[in-house]
This record gives C-alpha cells, sequence and structure tokens, in this order.
C-alpha cells in the first residue's frame, strides 16, 4: 500500500458511514496501522450525530485475512506486546461495534479470518457474497481464537459447533454461515457492499433512539433472566414514547405517510 493512502478510508453517504480496510495487497491483514485507524474510525463514527447506520467492508479480494503474521515475525510478538494489542487496539474495535447505539453491517467479500471474523461476529448485521468464506485459522499456528471470538460465537452457534469450528480450522462457505445463522444475507459475488448500503439508508429512516434500544436490548438479553429483559425493555419503552419520534411516527401513521424520524 501507498504510504500516502490510509488504511482505513471513511466515506459518508448522507446518513450513512462507509468504513473500508485498506490494505487490499495484503488481503486487509491487520498491521499496527490498520489496528489502531479501524478503532478510531469506529470510535469517531460512534459518536458523529449526523451518522445513524455504519457499513464496514474490506478492499479488494477479501474482508481481511487476519492478523498479519508477516509483520509479527519481523517485529515483536511476544505475549507483552499481543495482549497490548488485543486489549488497547483490536478490543478497541470490537468494542466499539458492540457498545454504539448505531447498526453496523458487515459487507464480506471473498476470506474473513482469524481476528477479522471477530469485526464480523461482533457486528449486528451480516451481508456476505455467495462465494464469501470464514474462517479460524487460530490452532494451525498453535493458538487459540481471540478477540472476543469465543463468546460471540457460542452465543450465535453454540458451544458445540464453535468448538468445531475452531479446532478443524476448516472454511465455512457463505451458504452455510447463513443456515447456521452468521449472515443474514448472501448475495451474488461483488455486490456485497451495495446491498449492505441499501439496507443501511432503510435503516438510517428509523428512529435513531428505537434503533438505539434494540440494539441493547437483544445484546442484553442472554444475559439476563426474564424479568429483568421485561423491565429492560418498559424502561426502553418509556424513553421513547417521550421522544419528538414517536409522536411523527403516530402522525405519520394517521396521515398516511412515510415518518420523517429525527432523532429527538
Amino acid at each position: 500500500m501507498n504510504e500516502a493512502q490510509p488504511a482505513v478510508v471513511c466515506e459518508r453517504r448522507g446518513p450513512v458511514a462507509l468504513l473500508t480496510l485498506n490494505r487490499p495487497e495484503a488481503l486487509n491483514s491487520f498491521d499496527a496501522a490498520l489496528r489502531t485507524q479501524l478503532a478510531a474510525a469506529l470510535q469517531r463514527v460512534a459518536t458523529d450525530a449526523e451518522v445513524r447506520v455504519v457499513v464496514l467492508t474490506g478492499a479488494g479480494r477479501a474482508f481481511s485475512a487476519g492478523a498479519d503474521l508477516k509483520a509479527m515475525s519481523a517485529g515483536k510478538a511476544d505475549s507483552g506486546e499481543v495482549r497490548r494489542q488485543l486489549d488497547n487496539e483490536y478490543g478497541a474495535g470490537i468494542r466499539a461495534i458492540i457498545e454504539m447505539g448505531k447498526p453496523v453491517i458487515a459487507a464480506v467479500e471473498g476470506l474473513v479470518a482469524g481476528i477479522g471474523c471477530a469485526f464480523v461476529l461482533a457486528s449486528d448485521l451480516v451481508v456476505m457474497a455467495d462465494d464469501a468464506y470464514f474462517a479460524l485459522p487460530f490452532h494451525n499456528i498453535a493458538l487459540v481464537p481471540d478477540g472476543g471470538i469465543n463468546w460471540l460465537l457460542e452465543r450465535q452457534i453454540g458451544a458445540r459447533r464453535a468448538f468445531e469450528f475452531a479446532v478443524d480450522c476448516t472454511r465455512v462457505a457463505a451458504a452455510r454461515c447463513f443456515e447456521l445463522g452468521l449472515a443474514n444475507r448472501v448475495v451474488a459475488k461483488g455486490t456485497a457492499v451495495e446491498t449492505a448500503l441499501q439496507w443501511a439508508a432503510k435503516l438510517a429512516q428509523r428512529a435513531p433512539l428505537a434503533l438505539m434500544h434494540s440494539k441493547r436490548l437483544l445484546r442484553e438479553a442472554g444475559g439476563v433472566d426474564f424479568a429483568h429483559s421485561y423491565q429492560n425493555e418498559v424502561a426502553a419503552q418509556s424513553q421513547c414514547i417521550d421522544s419528538q419520534d414517536f409522536r411523527e411516527g403516530v402522525a405519520a401513521f394517521l396521515e398516511k405517510r412515510e415518518p420523517r424520524f429525527t432523532g429527538r
């Protein structure tokens, strides 16, 4: 990659932010620049009031091939450095996806492997090209899946299948990802980003407060009992009903027109 080019390209499509991993010559494998720039970009869009939905993708033939092993072998790869990267760089980006009050859609073309899978699993929605595939090759180099993959994958497909993915290190095709619930939509090769952007544009027309609470409620639901989940819904609904967007939504329904939500 030309040194003048950023490791992450940030574009605005109205209320949608498109973040593109931009190391296509290295299949968007994560080096220091990509780790830090992606975390910063995700944190930035999370707090940008004009951004309502985020699309995350990779340039070229892959979403991401995972960590850049060439960069690791050429530099420091001791346990202290890896811990720092996971805590402060990868972790910052993955937490930003999970914690932001906005939907994040991952658009996957080609390969997504290793730590790249963590960013896809952390996303709220996933669009995969029909020739795309998911791979966890950690055990091939005597490592365990990291970046929150164990927690994310177990919640999404269960411990037994997650363990199989982790230890077999085989490719999981897009069609199988769809069957397992790891992908929401499978589309023709080369159309994942456009499909994700169209979906994001529709979601961006929804009421931001309701979107934020829906994301939070569903992410929290698996960790609490029914009574707590129910009360969390009551608290969220109380906030939504007090919003201008609720009044606008009711007025639009009665007037038989599309609502114009403002986030207030």
